[in-house]
């Protein structure tokens, strides 16, 4: 039987099998680097703990506390709530095994930086060590993929491979960006959190990886991810974002839009304007995180990544512990 299949030259097929080779091979030394730099030193401070750092879908009740304004409104015990007339929620012991998925931003927004590193080599240290963190414990990780629109999603599933497979997927968005042609307005972050919201049937542990530079509008579909899910806002920033140094005259392009302008660094009123405005923003995406009740991880492309990670662990772990006591205070 004839096949109407045209077949590639040998040569182009030889030449495509060692691009990809030499990228899966990047991705794996990539991986191993950060298993043994920093997923070495993380090992057992974001494991062992879920109730505390990332919740399953567990069944057992441990508890009842006062309602915050980040709970589960499904989880109200409306008995309790008639009897002390103050709403309170149920705590359940959380089941070791979880389904996390990493929402990742990576327009072109995310290609810069002022250091050694660019917020997208952020973005990939970040989601290498929490997936291989997770699948050495039995839970599943999967990925939504944005660039100019939904490019990738990934199913969770478990396993060294899956991880490869999750960062072998964001090198080729990287790769995809250096030729693809400027995209037309910004990111819209608000079409990525709707397609999260309607890809995500159970609930899960939520990673909004991205530096939220994004159209206006993304705030209400970050609230109704939070309604179902566990959502952690992971924000991408270069210190140069916030503050401009005396440089003199120097050209800054839009990554978003391609427009180019030359900007008289020099100038110390356009400095004090722009991190005012920088401020201001800075103060505004704070609030609106808040206003959602997402927890909030800030990285820069100067951080260390074991110790941003620590930190935020910590942070989690006393903000759990601070409604425990408010809810033993109430019951005595």
């Amino acid at each position: 039987m004839k096949s109407w299949w045209r077949k590639a030259p040998a040569a182009a097929n030889d030449e495509r099998l060692a691009a990809e080779a030499a990228v899966a091979g990047g991705t794996e030394r990539a991986l191993r680097r950060l298993e043994w730099t920093v997923i070495r030193r993380l090992d057992g401070l974001l494991q062992g703990d879920y109730r505390t750092l990332m919740r399953g879908a567990g069944l057992d009740l441990a508890d009842l506390r006062e309602y915050q304004h980040h709970d589960d409104v499904r989880h109200i015990d409306w008995n309790v709530t008639a009897r002390l007339q103050t709403p309170h929620v149920r705590v359940f012991t959380e089941d070791r095994e979880m389904a996390a998925w990493f929402v990742l931003d990576l327009s072109r927004s995310v290609d810069f930086g002022s250091g050694l590193k660019a917020k997208r080599e952020i973005s990939a240290g970040f989601v290498g060590v929490l997936a291989r963190l997770l699948t050495r414990h039995g839970n599943r990780v999967g990925a939504l993929v944005y660039g100019n629109d939904l490019e990738a999603v990934i199913p969770p599933r478990t396993g060294r491979r899956h991880v490869l497979h999750l960062l072998h997927a964001m090198e080729k968005r990287a790769d995809k960006a250096e030729v693809a042609p400027v995209q037309k307005g910004m990111t819209r972050l608000d079409d990525l959190l709707k397609s999260a919201a309607a890809l995500m049937p159970r609930r899960s542990t939520v990673f909004v990886v991205s530096d939220f530079l994004s159209e206006p509008g993304w705030e209400r579909p970050l609230g109704q991810l939070v309604q179902r899910h566990e959502v952690i806002a992971v924000r991408l920033f270069d210190p140069l974002e916030l503050e401009l140094p005396d440089l003199g005259l120097v050209p800054l392009c839009d990554a978003e839009t391609g427009e180019q302008l030359w900007v008289d660094t020099h100038d110390a009123g356009f400095r004090k304007r722009f991190a005012r405005l920088a401020s201001e923003r800075e103060t505004a995406l704070r609030a609106a995180l808040a206003k959602a009740g997402v927890d909030a991880l800030e990285l820069s492309t100067n951080d260390d990544l074991v110790e941003a990670i620590v930190r935020f662990a910590d942070l989690r772990k006393r903000r759990t512990r601070s409604g425990s006591a408010g809810m033993k205070a109430v019951a005595a």
